[in-house]
């Protein structure tokens, strides 16, 4: 078993995008002409954002969107970066709110939380060594 993708239900696939393009330097590796899907490049495992539309159609029932959620959902994506305080200003910049400013960890590791417009909880944090 290897873990392939991430995939975000958002409120607008293109503007999550940008947000990650524009805030952490992340690369579009496309959007689908529907407007439903879109995918960054990120390496080995998919970072990638569905509309909710396409989540009703798959979960009828319904589900929790983190972009109606008052409290961040019980959940992270984790971005690593050597400069965190640099990254946590540019999401800011971008339209993150800031739920933790940079800190060092005890374990030595420096970490800052933002949650993007559409409602995740990012972690910025340094690579573990």
């Amino acid at each position: 078993m290897k873990l392939n993708y991430t995939i975000m239900y958002v409120p607008d696939v293109a503007t999550a995008l940008t947000f990650y393009e524009s805030a952490f330097g992340l690369s579009r590796r496309f959007l689908h002409e529907s407007g439903d899907y879109g995918e960054l490049e990120t390496g080995e495992t998919t970072l990638a954002f569905a509309s909710h539309t396409l989540g009703a159609s798959n979960f009828p029932a319904g589900y929790v969107r983190a972009s109606d959620s008052e409290q961040p959902l019980g959940m992270e994506i984790a971005l690593a970066t050597d400069d965190v305080a640099q990254a946590h200003r540019a999401a800011i910049a971008a339209g993150a709110t800031e739920l933790m400013a940079p800190t060092v960890k005890p374990w030595g590791q420096t970490v800052s939380f933002v949650r993007c417009p559409a409602g995740t909880l990012i972690e910025l944090c340094t690579p573990m060594t």
